[in-house]
């Protein structure tokens, strides 16, 4: 591939995220990184605030911003380390898990988000290639 071919493919790639992202919050509710962020929290437990930031790789200060609008709309509480105070654990509200299983729910009736755009098949084939360009 060319340069010119390799920009076009990155800039179809941004494109696509953007609607993606778009249909995303539109047809649950919630933006893309903070459901994953919740889906995370939900799969592992109580975590600290660091462990969320490592591994969504997103910088210190966006994961407090994302953090502080879920605990504004009580998806998530938030509490200092007793033994230290610099250390703070997340942790999941019944909101929240209550919010995720509608979500799952609605999505299983309705299979709005990629269907009938691609198969379950293709949307496999699509991660792998993605995580091997990541």
């Amino acid at each position: 591939m060319n340069l010119r071919e390799i920009s076009n493919l990155l800039y179809q790639i941004k494109l696509t995220n953007q609607k993606a992202n778009t249909l995303f919050e539109q047809e649950t509710g919630f933006s893309l990184t903070r459901y994953e962020m919740l889906m995370f929290l939900k799969e592992k437990g109580i975590c600290s605030q660091n462990q969320i930031q490592v591994e969504m790789k997103i910088d210190g200060a966006a994961i407090t911003r994302h953090l502080k609008i879920l605990e504004e709309n009580d998806f998530v509480h938030r509490n200092r380390n007793v033994d230290n105070n610099r250390e703070i654990f997340v942790e999941l509200s019944d909101k929240a898990k209550n919010g995720l299983d509608a979500c799952e729910k609605e999505h299983r009736l309705k299979k709005t988000l990629l269907h009938p755009s691609i198969s379950d098949e293709e949307a496999h084939q699509l991660l792998n290639l993605l995580k091997k360009l990541y």
